[in-house]
């Protein structure tokens, strides 16, 4: 990689951090409720995608160790997030569901976070709103790529 290239890499990585920083900031100010930890908030968004997911399936999924998601399994679990049931085909497997309370957080969540998002974006310009619009399906693709790397590797 050529040194513009690491350069602009550098500075996308860090903008994108800063916007996540500053997002989770914003939510901590305006929301009733303390965040979950990244990890936490994956997982529960992982298991209300795919609802009977197991614990293996899971941790490979979010690039984790088995042990690390079953403790956060355990968390999410006391806190009423998320539900543990025994696989009718296999005993010894988990299936990992987010209950309705689990559900509801994070569409509380998600609805604020985009409204946060949606009133900064108001005070952008009409040029720098398109630009974000445009750069979005290229963040994605970097995304692919970058997790696509993490399979070669």
């Amino acid at each position: 990689m050529n040194d513009l290239s690491s350069a602009a890499a550098r500075d996308l990585l860090a903008a994108i951090g800063l916007v996540r920083r500053t997002t989770r900031r914003a939510i901590r100010q305006a929301w009733h409720t303390e965040p979950l930890p990244p990890a936490q908030s994956e997982l529960l968004q992982l298991t209300a995608s795919r609802p009977g997911i197991t614990v293996a399936d899971a941790a490979h999924e979010l690039r984790l160790a088995p042990n690390t998601v079953s403790t956060l399994v355990g968390r999410l679990t006391a806190a009423g997030l998320l539900r543990r049931s025994r696989s009718a085909s296999d005993g010894r497997a988990v299936l990992l569901t987010a209950t309705e309370q689990g559900h509801s957080r994070l569409e509380a969540y998600r609805d604020l976070r985009a409204e946060l998002a949606g009133q900064a974006l108001a005070r952008l310009t009409a040029a720098d709103r398109r630009t974000l619009a445009a750069a979005v399906p290229v963040l994605l693709r970097l995304a692919e790529g970058m997790s696509a790397g993490d399979r070669a590797a």
